[in-house]
């Protein structure tokens, strides 16, 4: 027969303890919420996450009392913070934990994170719904909104965006233990939520095949502030951002009135005050990027064909490549950005305030986007933004991509930097006159009048809190 413990009677307390715990916790999940009130949270940095503002705008729209909880490292859109239904709750930022080996880093920053995110939540005012960003990161976040839930007898509703365990997967490899962990947990409290949103329909039929998870799909849609930019307000931004950077100020000044008001890609007649393209502008291409993998476009702006083209009579444009965004390895393409000398590429990496970004991309004549997806499943955002400026796009292929770009109506379809050049050189010959593909694909864009986000939310979104909630 086994010894005794040294402390016999500590589990059974311990077991008594957590089950009245649950006991309590049901019980305040059978009280009512508090009515109006809804936590939309992010265990991220708020000012990056646009879909998150976008729901606290729109929970703000219909008079509800929203508690945005996450880290403030990037200012919100002015909306946001001028809004007088949305509270701004900041979550700590973690520094200081790296300590000891990886493994034990990360299980320390789970056990902290869990306990940061459950006491802020503990502590606003009691809200009838939680609306949590999934990803990033999945992990501790559902489970502790969950618990907070059960705490305060609010419904969570998890939006998912991707998942984490595929991220995971791409450093670790997908038979990791900690792989495999997250994608337990995933499952696990994913299907301990109320509601569950989702960003495409291939993860909406992932999440019910794989998870057993019923998910409705909420596509990212445009804000309202994303559309074509208005010729006059594109010179001013133009003007703006000359002061700082190199490729939009004027490449020469006419003999006639050279104090004329001028960028690069316009100028402003000094009598009547009007606003039109420069002749023999560049075109200007954009590119938002997490700076995790630029390889395509670097090896496209780095190869001398665009420049022989040119050289050998080709009517092609001189381009500015713009790149904005944030991201671990920016420094790194910065240093290989600044090795590149042409004659007829510039390539700006400007830090944009978020009012400017939508005017930016209204401007552009051409998107190009890099987003590959982890698990294949989730559409890139700022395609979406792109689409809403009326812009066309260039886009890496993955799975689901489909569902957002359209090849040869909308945009094109890449799969590697060869293709992507080959693009490039014919959507741009003959710049800028109105015919061939880049045309016609903006003016596909604006046949198609897609739906905003506000209409978006409400169709979809807005059932689901009920008329109280």
């Amino acid at each position: 027969m086994a010894a005794p413990g040294p402390w016999p009677g500590l589990w059974p307390a311990v077991t008594g303890a957590v089950v009245a715990l649950l006991f309590l916790l049901l019980w305040r999940r059978r009280q009512a919420g508090g009515a109006g009130r809804v936590c939309v949270a992010v265990l991220g940095d708020l000012g990056r996450s646009p879909r998150m503002q976008y729901h606290a705008l729109a929970l703000a729209r219909h008079g509800r009392q929203v508690a945005l909880l996450g880290y403030l490292q990037t200012r919100p859109h002015r909306d946001v913070l001028r809004s007088e239904n949305i509270r701004l709750v900041p979550v700590a930022e973690l520094s200081g934990l790296r300590v000891g080996p990886k493994l034990f880093q990360y299980v320390l920053k789970v056990l902290v994170q869990s306990v940061q995110l459950l006491y802020t939540l503990l502590r606003i005012d009691q809200p009838s719904y939680i609306l949590l960003q999934q990803n990033p990161p999945g992990l501790p976040s559902i489970a502790v909104a969950w618990v907070a839930g059960l705490w305060w007898g609010s419904k969570l509703i998890v939006d998912w965006h991707n998942y984490g365990y595929t991220i995971m997967s791409l450093s670790h490899g997908s038979k990791h233990p900690l792989v495999l962990i997250a994608k337990w947990y995933e499952k696990l409290f994913g299907r301990l939520s109320d509601y569950n949103l989702c960003v495409t329909d291939a993860m909406k039929k992932d999440l019910w095949v794989n998870f057993k998870i019923k998910a409705v799909t909420l596509y990212d849609k445009p804000a309202s502030y994303f559309k074509e930019t208005p010729l006059d307000l594109q010179h001013n931004l133009y003007m703006k951002l000359a002061k700082d950077y190199e490729p939009f100020k004027p490449r020469y000044y006419r003999a006639v009135n050279p104090s004329a008001d001028r960028s690069a890609f316009t100028e402003r007649d000094g009598k009547s005050g009007n606003v039109v393209k420069s002749r023999g502008r560049p075109a200007l291409l954009i590119s938002s990027t997490s700076w995790t993998d630029l390889s395509a476009l670097t090896s496209v702006l780095s190869s001398p064909d665009y420049e022989r083209f040119i050289k050998e009579g080709a009517e092609l444009p001189a381009l500015v490549c713009v790149i904005t965004g944030k991201g671990p390895l920016k420094d790194y393409y910065n240093g290989l950005i600044k090795k590149l000398h042409f004659k007829h590429i510039q390539i700006c990496t400007p830090w944009l305030e978020a009012e400017d970004y939508p005017l930016l991309l209204g401007s552009a004549d051409l998107g190009v986007c890099l987003h590959k997806s982890s698990s294949g499943l989730d559409l890139p955002m700022k395609v979406v933004d792109m689409f809403g400026c009326c812009l066309p796009v260039c886009a890496i292929h993955f799975e689901c991509l489909h569902e957002l770009v359209k090849h040869n109506e909308n945009g094109l379809i890449f799969r590697d930097s060869q293709e992507l050049a080959k693009q490039l050189k014919m959507l741009f010959m003959h710049f800028p006159t109105l015919e061939g593909k880049l045309h016609s694909f903006r003016e596909n864009l604006r046949v198609s009048r897609q739906l905003r986000w506000d209409q978006s939310w409400d169709q979809i979104v807005l059932p689901l809190l009920g008329s109280k909630g």
